[in-house]
């Protein structure tokens, strides 16, 4: 599913185009998604959009009426800039037509993904949103919030990494490959978290969350930016899905293990418990 580089990605792909552009049409062929889409969204047709961010997963479309788009791609969902003639594709459910000539259009097979109406002034108090941890690429997120935030928690530590409530953005390939960065082994109880182990963890979330922005992300299966493109990390991948396979460090074959329902994949020589 797409995760926080890859939303990033597709924000920094569609911004350029959107912003400072009226809507001159909305298109609903679908509004069944994980959550409805609201019925209302047509009526913002002839605002401009003003701004567009990234709360964790969520991207937020503001609008010169003061409302909000809020945008999720779910599991298999993706964003693109495209020409209002081409062809519809069998999962196209929903479009923006700009007054520039382009148009925005939403992608997505599972229909897991959601785009709600909201105002604007409602942003930090949706329920979606309001309690979410902080941005991992930001200046909140350090090695002392981490381990405070961790400090009661017995869980193994790329579980909790993984609760948005913790940090958002940090999915199940980023939670992997951060912690082998950092030489720690998933299965490490939460609050056992050490000073040093901790900025380590810090260090290499946001070393590999910034890599995978600037590569575009990382398909797997669904994803495509904005440009109907793949992204290229998973060819920087150093353990996730990488099962049996060579560690790229000490040669020892890549373990891996089921945790929180999750696939898990390490390196027991590179990561120590």
């Amino acid at each position: 599913m797409p995760e926080l580089p890859e939303v990033e990605t597709t924000r920094l792909g569609i911004s350029p185009h959107l912003i400072g552009q009226s809507i001159s049409e909305i298109i609903i062929r679908r509004y069944d998604l994980r959550w409805p889409i609201t019925p209302t969204i047509p009526e913002l047709t002839g605002e401009t959009f003003t701004s567009i961010h990234r709360r964790s997963k969520y991207l937020i479309l503001e609008t010169s009426n003061g409302q909000a788009l809020l945008i999720h791609l779910g599991m298999s969902g993706s964003l693109r800039i495209i020409s209002p003639a081409e062809d519809w594709k069998k999962h196209d459910h929903f479009a923006i037509s700009l007054s520039n000539g382009l148009q925005l259009r939403y992608h997505d097979p599972r229909r897991f993904g959601l785009i709600l109406q909201i105002p604007v002034s409602e942003i930090e108090t949706h329920k979606l949103l309001k309690k979410l941890g902080p941005e991992p690429l930001e200046e909140t997120f350090t090695p002392l919030h981490l381990r405070t935030a961790l400090q009661f928690k017995t869980i193994p530590i790329k579980t909790a990494i993984m609760d948005a409530k913790t940090v958002v953005g940090v999915g199940n390939i980023y939670a992997s490959e951060s912690l082998f960065r950092s030489r720690i082994h998933p299965s490490l109880p939460a609050c056992k978290l050490t000073k040093p182990k901790a900025a380590r963890l810090v260090a290499a979330i946001k070393e590999v969350l910034q890599e995978s922005i600037t590569q575009g992300g990382t398909t797997l299966r669904d994803f495509l930016n904005s440009n109907g493109e793949p992204g290229y990390f998973k060819q920087r991948l150093y353990v996730y899905d990488r099962k049996d396979q060579p560690c790229r460090i000490c040669q020892t074959p890549i373990s891996h293990l089921v945790m929180a329902q999750r696939s898990t994949y390490f390196c027991k020589t590179c990561q120590k418990p």
